[in-house]
């Protein structure tokens, strides 16, 4: 399915405070998050090429060890095997993309949604 309505997708909580819905395409990870000011994700690495973008509100992005603030309209670019780790300062909205895509995201499955007409309802294979 070519056109998919992300308010669609299951929403997910995998963190404290990150709120979710997520998706994969043939080739990336979509993750489409709500976060509560003070929500964190620890910092970590994984082969995935990963990129933010902020839409509201304003997180802290750690990337090598190097620590900005990112605000709406800023993108932060993780490259692959790169330590990284993310603070919510306010309430706020990121998107997300990961390639190549991800399979589970805090050890939950990802929804699959461009193969099928059920965006909801199925989940990639572990």
């Amino acid at each position: 399915m070519p056109f998919i309505d992300t308010h669609e997708l299951r929403s997910e909580e995998p963190l404290a405070g990150w709120e979710g819905r997520f998706l994969n395409s043939e080739s990336m990870t979509f993750a489409y998050y709500s976060v509560t000011a003070g929500a964190s994700i620890h910092e970590h690495a994984h082969p995935n090429e990963e990129v933010w973008h902020v839409i509201e509100g304003e997180f802290e992005v750690t990337i090598g060890g190097e620590s900005r603030i990112a605000g709406p309209g800023c993108v932060a670019l993780v490259p692959p095997n790169a330590s990284h780790g993310v603070r919510a300062r306010t309430d706020g909205r990121a998107i997300v993309v990961d390639h190549p895509l991800r399979h589970a995201i805090g050890g939950r499955p990802i929804v699959t949604a461009c193969d099928h007409g059920d965006p909801g309802g199925r989940r990639s294979p572990p």
